[in-house]
């Protein structure tokens, strides 16, 4: 039996596995990643995709972020979340969804360098994958995983070669679990959940038809078909959603988890497109149809040892708000340099201990609020009177009641305007995308007051450089050439990064001597007039919290890890001391 050897091994090319291998390989770490099917995903599950997460692809390369656009279909395209009868037929409300409100489009240019954009799983995980090709991981197709064990100095993984039915050893210093909802590494770890798996049954329907004479006057990529009698979920709605615009769709409609899931063929697919759609005669190339199960479950610890689970594997829930590949990539993005820093040993094994500390309260936070916006729908159907229990032809005289010129119509067209302006909590949840704070090991926080929010934490992104948050987005401009760069661009790329200004030159002294003790590179930045990057605007000074003397310490995730007001009388032992608690040294 042949015994394969790496430092960390991926089980599972999704794109939580795929954006770990493509980072770990991009900071110069041997890794492999196995997957137990031929090749990469083959429907378009994930596809919403958040700024956040843009960041990580840009953090890999602007090559990789400009392949992501190149494939995505644009914000501007991802349009206003549409309710109507049908596609064909009467349109019952809208909402301007995923940061397209002008109002929300402001914060989404003043938050980030990137744009939110609509990219199928089918071609975010053939970027990923690739570029962790491209630059050194070792990948298996056609290998299932099945069983590790773990000792002081390793994990030893036993996997199946498909293909010759034969067994083989992989031998790593990590084992990461990406391997999806029904993880074997999770519960071979013995890891703890809490919550319920198979709270709801659905069915995915994947077809070709060009619908543009229905859709490209009113952009969207989620058409809500509110229908008496029709069924996600029990109730009476189907959904309809662009995967490529305007001839490829997907269809996803309900089935009782209570009962064994359906058989979907091409004429029952034709005929629940041609009830949605609300064309007769509509003619579907159906290219696949699955089932699944909606789930509301998550990983209250997400290590054990050696061993770590992310993505689908940690947090279990329904494609709501749009959250799942996006957390799934920035949980890679918070592992990632933490595994590249104790292995390169920069970094103590205890810095480890903070990807649980900080990613398992994200895992929360996004299953309860993707369940949560399933509730949501609720006042929805009230106010169309299609609330469950109600016969389809009294849903149906409800639903008409909305045109009439009477009290009650007038009472009912106002619930309808505000049940579905209230979706927003779903489908322009900025802050939920972008708000996460960490509080771990790897943050030093220093006494410093939590500055909380101002705003609803949920809709609103509100930046701060509070040690553990990510660092505020602003343009800086370049001395030589006048180019713009985001401040996220001067940092990450697997490294630390002081930035301070005129006066606090004394951090980059000390950043140089820390540097060479540690053994690891300290980037440094002084952001100011005649420097290499100068704030023109103002942004910045007002942005980042600290006098010019100061000093913000960003990690490789870009996150503040501990930041200093003024110039301390002695900058090399504080930044020795905040750096030496940071990396568990």
């Amino acid at each position: 039996m042949a015994t394969i050897t790496t430092d960390v091994l991926i089980i599972g090319t999704g794109p939580a596995g795929s954006a770990t291998a493509a980072l770990l390989a991009s900071y110069g770490i041997e890794n492999m990643v196995i997957n137990r099917y031929r090749w990469l995903a083959n429907t378009p599950r994930a596809h919403i995709t958040n700024q956040r997460t843009m960041e990580v692809l840009r953090d890999l390369g602007h090559e990789v972020e400009a392949e992501a656009y190149m494939h995505a279909a644009h914000q501007d395209l991802m349009g206003e979340n549409v309710f109507c009868e049908s596609l064909a037929g009467e349109e019952i409300g809208r909402m301007k969804s995923w940061g397209n409100h002008p109002l929300s489009k402001a914060e989404h240019l003043l938050s980030s360098p990137t744009m939110m954009n609509d990219l199928p799983q089918t071609f975010m995980e053939p970027i990923l994958f690739g570029t962790a090709c491209r630059r050194g991981t070792q990948a298996r197709m056609s290998t299932e995983y099945l069983s590790h064990e773990q000792d002081e100095d390793g994990v030893t993984t036993t996997c199946l070669d498909r293909l010759s039915g034969e067994t083989l050893t992989v031998r790593s210093k990590y084992l990461v679990g990406a391997d999806g909802g029904n993880s074997l590494v999770a519960e071979h770890a013995g890891l703890p959940f809490e919550g319920q798996m198979g709270v709801g049954g659905s069915m995915n329907i994947l077809f070709r038809a060009d619908l543009s004479k229905y859709v490209a006057h009113r952009p969207s990529v989620l058409y809500w078909v509110m229908q008496p009698g029709a069924n996600v979920g029990g109730i009476g709605m189907g959904l309809v959603r662009m995967v490529r615009p305007w001839n490829e769709w997907l269809i996803v409609w309900g089935y009782d988890i209570n009962q064994p899931a359906p058989e979907v063929d091409e004429a029952m697919a034709t005929q629940v497109a041609r009830q949605l759609v609300g064309d007769p005669e509509l003619e579907i190339e159906l290219i696949s149809a699955n089932t699944w199960t909606v789930n509301n479950m998550y990983a209250t610890h997400m290590q054990k040892d050696r061993v770590f689970i992310m993505g689908d594997a940690a947090h279990r829930h329904p494609p709501s708000n749009g959250l799942g590949s996006n957390t799934s990539i920035q949980d890679s993005f918070n592992l990632a340099w933490k595994l590249a820093a104790v292995l390169k040993g920069h970094a103590g094994a205890k810095l480890l201990d903070s990807y649980s500390e900080e990613r398992a309260p994200v895992a929360k936070q996004i299953v309860t609020r993707a369940n949560q916006s399933i509730g949501e729908f609720g006042p929805i159907f009230e106010a169309l009177g299609m609330a469950e229990g109600v016969d389809p032809e009294v849903m149906q005289s409800n639903l008409e009641a909305r045109t009439g010129s009477t009290p009650d119509a007038q009472a009912q067209r106002q619930a309808i305007r505000e049940a579905i302006a209230f979706k927003k909590y779903e489908f322009d949840a900025h802050g939920v995308e972008m708000n996460q704070r960490y509080d771990s090991c790897a943050v030093e926080k220093d006494g410093q007051p939590d500055p909380g929010f101002e705003k609803d934490a949920e809709l609103h992104y509100q930046p701060t450089t509070w040690p553990g948050a990510r660092i505020p987005h602003v343009w800086v401009f370049d001395h030589d050439t006048g180019n713009k760069h985001s401040t996220l661009d001067l940092c990450g790329r697997g490294e630390f990064t002081v930035f301070t200004g005129i006066g606090g030159e004394a951090w980059v002294t000390a950043a140089l001597a820390v540097s060479a003790e540690f053994g690891m590179p300290i980037r440094c930045h002084v952001i100011g007039p005649r420097q290499t990057y100068v704030d023109h605007t103002g942004d910045w000074a007002r942005a980042s919290e600290i006098s010019d003397t100061g000093c913000l310490l960003v990690r490789p995730d870009q996150h503040v890890a501990w930041r200093s007001a003024e110039l301390p009388a002695d900058a090399e032992a504080e930044l020795r001391r905040a750096l030496s608690a940071i990396l568990s040294r």
